[in-house]
């Protein structure tokens, strides 16, 4: 008799996307979770900077790197006949991660439009605010420091069928907005159950020594 049933549901990573014009996120799911994640943590700490009685002040949250590679794969969906596999193989994953860099299509239009009128200050474009998602305990505002893409595979019409995308991430704080960001709120809420998990697992350790 199979076990299958009985597994337990994987969950699966995803950027988040809120858009400040739209009510609803979009979600970036990752295809497959990959097997590891580089996570690089450095203190914000007084004592490069201060005297002796400064070396233990810490100024602020560490800053924190995320690097991770997703992998995307077309060919499932091609065998199932899927019609966005079958029209853009990987293309619209790959698309979706890229256009989180760049300024909406419609923003640059109307900021050349102003230009040509006249304007003379044109205002940047307020950016989507990214949530990255690796289970429950770690929802993370982050912003997207890099984005390397290795195409393995094509389609007849060249459509990618396959790919390799090495992300890497800054989380950002509550010292990166203002206090009444929902990100801040979002930050803050990922340290409450760091500081709790950190609890826990002291807690844990000292009840196995004595």
């Amino acid at each position: 008799m199979s076990t299958l049933g009985n597994s337990p549901r994987l969950h699966k990573g995803a950027l988040v996307v809120f858009y400040p014009e739209l009510p609803v996120p979009k979600v970036i799911g990752f295809q497959y979770n990959p097997e590891t994640m580089t996570r690089k943590l450095s203190p914000d700490m007084s004592s490069e900077s201060g005297g002796k009685a400064e070396v233990l002040r810490i100024d602020g949250p560490p800053s924190e790197t995320i690097s991770l590679k997703l992998e995307f794969d077309a060919t499932d969906g091609l065998e199932l006949n899927e019609p966005l596999a079958a029209q853009a193989g990987v293309y619209s994953q790959i698309s979706a991660l890229e256009s989180l860099l760049y300024p909406t299509l419609s923003h640059v239009v109307t900021n050349l439009a102003l230009t040509a009128v006249g304007f003379i200050e044109i205002v940047p474009q307020v950016a989507p605010m990214v949530l990255f998602v690796w289970g429950a305990k770690r929802v993370l505002p982050v912003r997207i420091k890099s984005l390397s893409i290795e195409e393995t595979a094509y389609d007849d019409r060249l459509n990618p069928i396959r790919a390799e995308v090495d992300l890497d991430l800054s989380v950002l704080t509550y010292n990166d907005f203002c206090i009444t960001d929902p990100g801040a709120f979002v930050f803050m809420a990922h340290q409450a159950i760091k500081e709790a998990m950190a609890h826990a697992g002291m807690t844990n350790s000292l009840a196995g020594r004595f």
